[in-house]
């Protein structure tokens, strides 16, 4: 009798685990690449002084007005109302090997991708393809997103019910013996 309850109060702090484990975790960086409209960069690596496009997916209407591209190997573009891509310069002075992140914001949406810089120089344009319609989920692994409050929140709740499990396991173990 009392293995079953030493068993279950170990599946309620694993349970509790489970649950309290991924609210701990949610937040990431991630959570601005979840947009309303598609958008990409082609190609997605390129060389110093290579044309790339930037193109938005309006189709599903999640962007009617004006974006804003930005990133810290290019100008600034905008793609007006309409429009659905832009061309534009990678700067001559960009790293060989680096990644840099593009942000495309419109409608008060905001999401980024990344572009990887190729050794070489490079002067053709990017050939156009439609943009890719999947999720953009970002690079993911990183832990600098981590919120401390939720951190601390899970790890409360684990404590707790760990706590609990045992106190009742210890309690029920008495009543046994008596």
């Amino acid at each position: 009798m009392r293995a079953i309850r030493v068993a279950s109060a170990a599946l309620l702090g694993v349970t509790a685990l489970a649950f309290s484990a991924p609210a701990a975790v949610a937040k990431g960086d991630n959570d601005h690449n979840i947009t309303p409209y598609g958008f990409s960069v082609l190609p997605s690596t390129i060389a110093a002084g290579g044309q790339i496009t930037l193109t938005l997916d309006r189709d599903r209407g999640g962007c009617r007005g004006a974006a804003t591209v930005t990133s810290g190997v290019f100008d600034t573009v905008r793609i007006r109302p309409g429009q659905s891509q832009a061309t534009t310069t990678v700067d001559w002075d960009a790293r060989p090997g680096a990644v840099y992140q593009v942000t495309f914001s419109c409608d008060r949406a905001t999401g980024s991708t990344s572009l990887t810089i190729a050794s070489g120089r490079h002067s053709e344009p990017a050939p156009l393809q439609p943009p890719y319609r999947g999720v953009h989920a970002g690079e993911g692994g990183s832990i600098a997103g981590f919120d401390v409050k939720e951190l601390g929140l899970g790890a409360a709740l684990i404590a707790a019910s760990v706590g609990a499990a045992y106190h009742f396991s210890r309690r029920r173990s008495g009543e046994d013996a008596g």
